[in-house]
């Protein structure tokens, strides 16, 4: 049985991790990427990126400056149910997560329409920003699993979720997914990024289809659709930190959802920046 106690404790290093820790898959794929650049400005600009990753990894502090907002996502086995206690036990380790990296306090005072003008100022305590809605999901077994997404703003300045006329071609929808993307990466700034894609029937499918592809995404593993998005931009030469180069985006990760009958595809496209995707998961057994 899941202790909530246990649930807290569990969920706040799993938020440090996420802040402040790369996954292998990535960092082999900053080291490939590394070695490929042959510009060197644009080499130096990669080594610095991957020095500050293993400074974080090592201090479990965080990667970045802008320490990013929490996304939960919960996947709840067939076999399993949610204790009790359980969601409030996991907002309380995201708030003491927070705290222990720190994160940059950025939660804003005030109420509703206040909230929207910054007029109250912010919350000195880190864990006062609270966490984006949870996503949940259903899997097989009798585990909860928890992934934690720690998401930058840059990146969702250079966002876009839009309907897409499909023109009965899945040429023509890959074709406009990358003329949105390069754009967008190029006024980044934060290059190499990694692209994430959600295609669904509404907006609100296609953003939760993204960070699913997030969430799933590994750097080691790409498809042929996203393999021919992220050659495509880095054909375009903009580089780390724009500086000119081959690297310009290291991945791409696509979740495709149900389609209904109709001449539109909604897509949700976020240029993740160099530090991103910062994730991490812990899980609980049932049983």
């Amino acid at each position: 049985m899941v202790f909530l106690n246990k649930v807290t404790d569990d969920v706040a290093r799993t938020v440090v991790d996420a802040s402040s820790h790369w996954r292998d898959d990535q960092v082999a794929c900053w080291k490939q990427a590394y070695a490929e650049e042959e510009i060197p400005h644009a080499k130096w600009a990669m080594e610095n990126f991957i020095k500050n990753a293993a400074v974080a990894d090592k201090k479990h502090c965080a990667l970045c400056d802008d320490t990013g907002t929490p996304h939960p996502f919960l996947e709840i086995g067939d076999e399993a149910s949610l204790p009790a206690g359980f969601l409030e036990a996991m907002e309380e380790g995201i708030r003491k997560g927070l705290n222990d990296l720190p994160a940059r306090p950025m939660g804003v005072r005030g109420d509703e329409l206040e909230r929207i003008s910054q007029c109250k100022g912010l919350y000195d305590e880190p864990g006062m920003l609270k966490p984006a809605p949870t996503q949940i999901r259903r899997m097989a077994g009798s585990k909860i699993r928890l992934t934690v997404l720690m998401l930058g703003g840059g990146p969702e300045i250079r966002s876009r979720t839009q309907a897409l006329f499909h023109m009965h071609s899945l040429d023509h929808v890959v074709e406009e997914m990358i003329t949105w993307a390069v754009p967008q990466v190029a006024a980044l700034g934060c290059q190499p990024c990694t692209l994430s894609f959600g295609l669904g029937r509404t907006a609100v499918e296609a953003s939760s289809l993204s960070l699913e592809a997030m969430k799933d995404g590994r750097y080691d593993v790409q498809s042929e659709i996203e393999k021919r998005i992220t050659d495509a931009v880095n054909g375009k030469g903009i580089g780390p930190i724009g500086l000119g180069g081959a690297s310009s985006v290291l991945a791409t990760f696509i979740k495709i959802g149900d389609m209904r009958a109709s001449g539109f595809r909604v897509v949700s496209m976020r240029p993740n920046c160099c530090m991103e995707i910062r994730k991490a998961s812990c899980e609980w057994e049932t049983l």
